[in-house]
């Protein structure tokens, strides 16, 4: 439950993504309503709440929601004029930043109508404590058309009683004293993804003060075929693609603010698993800090991060997840979570970066044009990157807190360019002429 105690900032730590979809089938409120209410029966995480437990009966647990009721979780608002990208996304930070109750399901579906073209949108929100990025995924792909979907259990279960409570907080209390004898293997294999002291400290920049509760959205797209082979012609993959790209634009940016820095360091999110079911989700998510280099041109850039992201990886991916969640309870436990991330230099930027659909998909017969990953900023960490693949085209949504980066567009620009630079180097592009 790291992701539950270290929800201390201003704004929730909840993400999602926005569907985009185009005109073409029936996105009447009450079919978007009723067609979710029964998708999602196959999702058991999604009409569950999470309650405490009685003294020593371990953590909060997910119990079925006896008064679960779509209506509550499903809204639908009209985009304001003009319709474009800017005023979509503008609603999706609303949504995002929206807390969710705590006594109900941790998830949200806001259908955005009026958008320029006819068409309409679909942001979904989760809390973090709900899916990771790959569980995320998994629960989207439920919703869309034409997938098998898992069959739905009986609904309301049983809430588990004071003695089952018990049993499982002691047997999971005998599982942990059992696997002491792994401890230094787990926390070797930890301290080898971290890597402390390996990477330098992220430079004091203005990108590094504590955010507030606003977030801006913005979105830069590349093609990901050309994306993956310039990556493969230079032994990188695509998530060191935007890296490289990530790094140039921030530094672009500190630039124009007149702060010069030779790098930035980001957290990048690794799963340990290597797929999600609905019907486990969770998060099993470790970080790997990377430093990367802000000057030069972006394949010289690409090809130093290629090289120092081998060198992070590990035979034992996310292993960093089973010690930052003890750290992270405790310093919660003692009343300094926040104010330790609101302070560190460890970090100076997120990039997520999920594989999603290779196909296009539709939602009650209107196609789904594209799906634009929406992740969070907190601590003292202003900036952050998600990027999604979806039907050959990568999207990589910038997150800024709007106080703390009011130049956000500038920023997305030097993104773009910088994605552009680097895909036009892909084999077989011809580059433009003199």
């Amino acid at each position: 439950m790291m992701e539950l105690v270290s929800d201390v900032g201003p704004a929730p730590a909840q993400v999602g993504a926005v569907l985009v979809l185009s005109p073409g089938g029936d996105l009447g409120a009450e079919a978007v309503r009723g067609a979710l209410a029964d998708r999602i029966r196959g999702v058991p995480r999604l009409r569950q709440r999470l309650v405490g437990t009685p003294l020593g009966c371990g953590r909060p647990v997910w119990i079925d929601d006896e008064h679960f009721d779509i209506a509550h979780h499903v809204d639908t608002v009209r985009c304001p004029s003009p319709g474009d990208e800017h005023a979509l996304l503008r609603v999706a930070a609303e949504a995002v930043t929206r807390r969710l109750p705590a006594d109900r399901p941790l998830w949200s579906a806001t259908l955005v109508t009026g958008l320029a073209g006819g068409g309409c949108a679909l942001v979904v929100v989760f809390h973090h404590v709900l899916a990771d990025g790959m569980g995320g995924l998994a629960v989207l792909a439920t919703l869309v058309d034409g997938v098998t979907r898992p069959p739905p259990r009986p609904f309301p279960g049983p809430r588990p009683t004071w003695r089952r409570l018990a049993q499982e907080a002691t047997a999971a209390r005998m599982r942990a004293l059992t696997g002491l004898a792994r401890l230094p293997a787990s926390v070797g294999d930890a301290l080898a993804e971290l890597r402390p002291g390996a990477a330098p400290l992220g430079p004091r920049c203005s990108l590094n003060r504590p955010v507030g509760p606003r977030r801006r959205f913005g979105v830069v797209r590349a093609d990901l075929d050309r994306v993956r082979s310039v990556g493969r012609a230079r032994g990188a993959t695509v998530n060191d693609v935007v890296l490289a790209a990530a790094s140039g634009a921030l530094g672009t940016l500190l630039a124009q603010r007149g702060e010069r820095v030779d790098h930035v360091v980001a957290s990048v999110p690794v799963s340990g698993r290597a797929d999600a079911a609905v019907a486990q989700l969770g998060n099993q998510v470790g970080v790997i800090p990377v430093r990367l280099p802000t000057a030069g041109r972006p394949l010289d850039r690409l090809a130093s991060i290629a090289v120092a992201t081998r060198a992070r990886k590990t035979g034992s991916r996310g292993a960093s997840a089973a010690l930052l969640a003890p750290v992270f309870r405790g310093l919660a436990a003692l009343g300094v979570l926040r104010w330790l991330i609101e302070r560190q230099r460890m970090v100076t930027t997120f990039v997520t970066n999920l594989r999603g659909p290779g196909a296009p998909a539709s939602f009650l017969g209107s196609p789904v044009a594209e799906v634009l990953p929406l992740t969070a900023v907190t601590g003292n960490v202003a900036v952050a990157f998600a990027v999604l693949s979806y039907a050959g085209t990568l999207a990589v949504t910038v997150t800024v807190d709007a106080d703390a980066v009011p130049d956000a567009g500038l920023l997305v620009d030097a993104l773009r360019d910088e994605l552009d630079a680097v895909t036009r180097a892909a084999p077989g592009v011809r580059r433009p002429g003199p």
